[in-house]
């Protein structure tokens, strides 16, 4: 069994240099483009079901796949993004400035960020890697999970026991593709591809 998972496109958050989280940023035009150039390199691989978070910018990427592939997209709340509480919507600079403390903590070892009334990675970790584990059960075929940066390096890291600090470690562009193969003989799973990017015509790296 492979799993597919790909970050979504370019969302008016990642743009903006906005927190994201659980805000339902649409794509921006070049999110849209970056959609199309996953489908087209999507279209040919053999997979059976498609997964999405719930908001928009996922669903749409994740849409344009299934539409040159035939196939439904399947919302689950399980690969929705981290929420963050009052940082959702704002930007950086703002979060920075106003919790210097938190802020630190974010860009170095996030793993380590505990603020009431939001998810941690961990939370996030248990909730996707328990969907994956549970799907992977029920379904003999390939699969692909269209999520977040915040989702899809939790996930990896679950699935392949990497111990934190795992965040920064792990680089995933907008839109760029990892793969994971399940192993025969209950061995866990192996990563085969992190972060594919080449079949982007645009995209500009994100850090924090």
């Amino acid at each position: 069994m492979l799993l597919y998972l790909l970050r979504h496109s370019e969302s008016e958050g990642n743009r903006d240099g906005k927190f994201r989280g659980r805000a339902d940023f649409p794509l921006t035009e070049r999110g849209i483009r970056q959609s199309e150039d996953a489908a087209e390199f999507l279209k040919d691989k053999d997979i059976s079901r498609i997964y999405s978070s719930p908001l928009i910018r996922s669903f749409n990427t994740a849409l344009a796949i299934a539409m040159k592939k035939n196939l439904e997209v399947f919302s689950d709340k399980d690969f929705n993004n981290i929420y963050l509480g009052n940082w959702e919507g704002r930007l950086k600079t703002e979060i920075k400035e106003k919790y210097p403390k938190e802020w630190e903590i974010w860009t170095h070892s996030p793993e380590y960020l505990n603020i009431k009334e939001m998810e941690t990675l961990d939370d996030v970790q248990r909730r996707s890697v328990g969907k994956v584990k549970e799907i992977s059960l029920e379904i003999e075929g390939n699969i692909l999970i269209v999520s977040h940066r915040a989702v899809i390096k939790p996930l990896i890291a679950g699935l392949l026991n990497i111990q934190k600090p795992y965040f920064w470690r792990l680089h995933i562009d907008t839109a760029a593709l990892s793969i994971l193969e399940k192993m025969e003989d209950d061995r866990g799973w192996m990563l085969k591809n992190l972060n594919i990017n080449h079949y982007l015509k645009s995209f500009e790296e994100e850090r924090f």
